[in-house]
This record gives C-alpha cells, structure tokens and sequence, in this order.
C-alpha cells in the first residue's frame, strides 16, 4: 500500500511552488493529520508564465485518490495519488509533485 500523505508531507508544483494544505479534519494521523483530495490545496511562489505573462499554478485539483482509506468519509491521499496544478483560470499546469509521505496511519 502506498505511503499515506500528511500536512507533513512536501508537494510542489512542476515549476517550483509549494503547496499548502489546510485539512478539513485532524481526525486520522499518520504523524501529522493525513489529507484528503477534498481538503484546500494552495500554491504559493510559482514562477510559471506563458510567453512572458504570468501565469503560475495557484490550486492543485486531485484526479486519483486512494481507494480504501478514508478521513471522515472522504477519500484519503497516498504517494499513488495523481493531482493536477491549475492557474487563476484553472487550467491544468502539469502534475503535483509528492515528494515525502508517512508510511502510518494512526486513529485518534
């Protein structure tokens, strides 16, 4: 099974941003709270731009979840998870990077 994902966890985007994560739930850990594709993901200090006008990744939208675990009824995220950076207009930018996860999961 792949390794759980956590605000712990380091995400970036293909140029560079690094993404924030605020959990809806602190419920289930895996030393840090684990998060959910549903949970708010937002990118700060991407450089992106398009032809010499900016245009960096400001969001992250997750595709593929994890299927078995769940954080309060919604899907957790693992290292097998997909998700996609958009910019303002929510066009898609390339795929989130996972850079660290934990490989525990705790009930509390």
């Amino acid at each position: 099974m792949p390794a759980a994902l956590t605000t712990a966890s380091v995400l970036m985007c293909p140029h560079g941003g690094m993404v924030n994560v605020t959990p809806a739930s602190t419920r289930v850990t895996a030393a840090a709270p684990m998060i959910c594709g549903t949970d708010s993901f937002i990118i700060a200090g991407c450089a992106f731009n398009i032809a010499g006008a900016p245009s960096p990744c400001v969001a992250v939208t997750w595709v593929v979840t994890a299927t078995r675990v769940k954080n309060s009824s919604n899907f957790a995220l693992n290292a097998a998870s997909m998700g996609l950076c958009t910019n303002a207009a929510q066009a898609p930018q390339g795929p989130v990077t996972i850079n660290s996860s934990s490989p525990t999961v705790n009930l509390l």
